[in-house]
């Protein structure tokens, strides 16, 4: 497939960026020691003032948690789609480090954001469906760990969030403060407009009532008045967006900004890319419920597709800024660790489909960007990272002790030193359990390599330096397969191998 220019919807690498750093406390100018001997007896009617307390050398950092919902690594600074346009975000990168290759440990919502806030994997918590909010810090706490908000309220901290960040929300009472989660923002009375099936909210199209009666901008400004706001102690605040997540709805105006449909750039496709793949493969990744990229082109739909989708990317773009103008505004400012990431990627015409449930790499990468005190700016990171990393990174980033329960590892080494050492497996699953028949897989991504076993033995190789678009399965071809042979078998000494066997756990709270 050609790919299509659309010159002016082209934004630069990075924008502008401001300056973050922690201030430091003044100290005084004699020892406690000295003060205490000097001291003069008070009259015994005078009542003492309680001493003012001594400055610590740093305040703790506070943390901003952003949750974007189904962003693929369509974001301007990654140059993947150049008619992305995400300003906001891509002002975040520059003012901090973006990691060019992150992939989440299971492409669906649940499964994955239970992963990132216990910091297990999804084989361990024992979800491959969607687990209710409840659930999740029960079942957590039995492997021997908070949830990562807990963790953070656990040392001291205030929390606070708003919008998508589990499943649902947060479960209730686990927070300080919370501002609720929106709806998805469908059209009344199940209307749908391109695609009509009860299995996916997948539709697009435009959205027709009123934009600031929206989930994202209830969410982005709940956010911004907690910024508004003196708090006494650190606190973490967790923000999570809807869009892009289906329905790919958006006021008429972010239509417009993308410009002409037929202009934008498509996602490369080769029509005969699933010929190297087992039919267990097969019918563990394609949904039968979502569209197929050959009904796309056949209809005439696939530019519009692409168009709803970059348009809601867009849209919670220009949310996320109105979140990061407040920090900037605020006194909050120098102070704050910021993490933006999204919890899977998309697949928006690649392999056939349009879709997430699969571990191809389109459905696993995500944005993860890394921004304020001890996070070096406009700098970027190509190795390979997982969502599973965030947990312990953040307890580094702001002092706090080790969970020595995280499955993942802190990136912080990598953020010190672009050149550090950094050789870490990082593991995706999933499982397909539909019509009375089970489909489970695990990928695994180390450098430019992912390898894929399935629970019939299939295997999927993909080179991502000369073969990108994973086109190429080097395991099914016997003379491929055996020269990979030893690198297949160490690729596969890193996945868990009871991914096969376990339980899967109830979702009931």
């Amino acid at each position: 497939m050609t790919m299509r220019n659309n010159s002016h919807s082209r934004f630069p690498f990075f924008l502008l960026t401001a300056l973050f750093g922690s201030l430091l406390a003044l100290s005084s100018g004699c020892s406690r020691e000295a003060a205490v001997e000097s001291a003069a007896p008070l009259p015994e009617n005078v009542v003492a003032e309680a001493p003012a307390p001594e400055p610590d050398d740093e305040a703790p950092p506070n943390v901003l948690f952003i949750a974007v919902d189904d962003l693929n690594d369509w974001v301007g600074y990654t140059g993947v789609n150049p008619s992305t346009i995400t300003p906001n975000i891509d002002r975040l990168a520059g003012r901090g480090t973006a990691f060019t290759n992150a992939f989440t440990q299971y492409p669906v919502c649940g499964p994955s954001r239970a992963s990132l806030f216990s910091g297990l994997l999804p084989g361990t918590i024992g979800w491959t469906s969607q687990p209710r909010d409840s659930a999740v810090p029960r079942v957590a706490e039995e492997l021997g760990t908070p949830l990562l908000h807990t963790y953070f309220a656990q040392n001291g901290y205030k929390t606070m969030a708003v919008g998508k960040l589990l499943h649902r929300h947060i479960p209730d009472g686990s927070v300080d403060e919370s501002g609720g989660r929106g709806d998805w923002d469908r059209l009344e009375d199940g209307q749908r407009l391109n695609w009509d099936t009860d299995r996916t909210m997948t539709d697009w199209g435009v959205y027709p009532y009123p934009e600031e009666e929206m989930s994202d901008p209830m969410a982005a400004k709940w956010a911004v008045e907690r910024l508004q706001e003196e708090h006494d102690k650190p606190f973490m605040l967790m923000v999570g967006f809807l869009r892009p997540h289906v329905p790919w709805y958006t006021p008429q105006r972010w239509l417009d900004a993308l410009g002409d449909p037929g202009e934008l750039h498509l996602p490369p496709y080769k029509a005969d890319d699933h010929d190297d793949l087992t039919e267990y493969v097969i019918s563990a990744s394609i949904a039968k419920d979502y569209p197929r990229t050959e009904w796309a082109i056949e209809t005439g739909q696939w530019d519009d597709i692409v168009h709803a989708y970059l348009a809601a990317v867009h849209f919670v773009d220009h949310y996320v800024g109105q979140v990061l103008d407040a920090l900037e505004s605020s006194p909050y400012a120098d102070n704050t660790v910021v993490v933006l990431w999204s919890d899977h990627g998309y697949l928006l015409g690649e392999k056939n489909t349009f879709q997430k449930h699969n571990l191809w790499e389109r459905s696993g990468k995500v944005p993860l960007i890394f921004a304020g005190p001890g996070v070096p700016q406009g700098e970027t990171r190509d190795q390979a990272v997982g969502l599973i990393d965030i947990y312990p990174t953040l307890l580094d980033l702001t002092g706090l002790p080790e969970n020595p329960v995280n499955a993942g590892y802190s990136l912080k080494p990598l953020l010190d030193d672009a050149a550090a050492n950094w050789d870490y497996p990082v593991i995706t699953q999933w499982r397909r359990n539909r019509d009375n028949w089970d489909r489970r897989g695990q990928a695994v991504q180390q450098g430019s390599w992912r390898y894929s076993l399935w629970g019939a033995g299939s295997e999927e190789l993909y080179n991502h330096e000369s073969d990108p678009n994973e086109w190429t399965n080097l395991a099914a071809d016997p003379e491929t397969a055996a020269e990979h042979r030893a690198l297949m078998d160490r690729l596969k000494a890193y996945l868990p191998p009871d991914f096969y066997t376990f339980e899967p756990r109830s979702s009931s709270g």
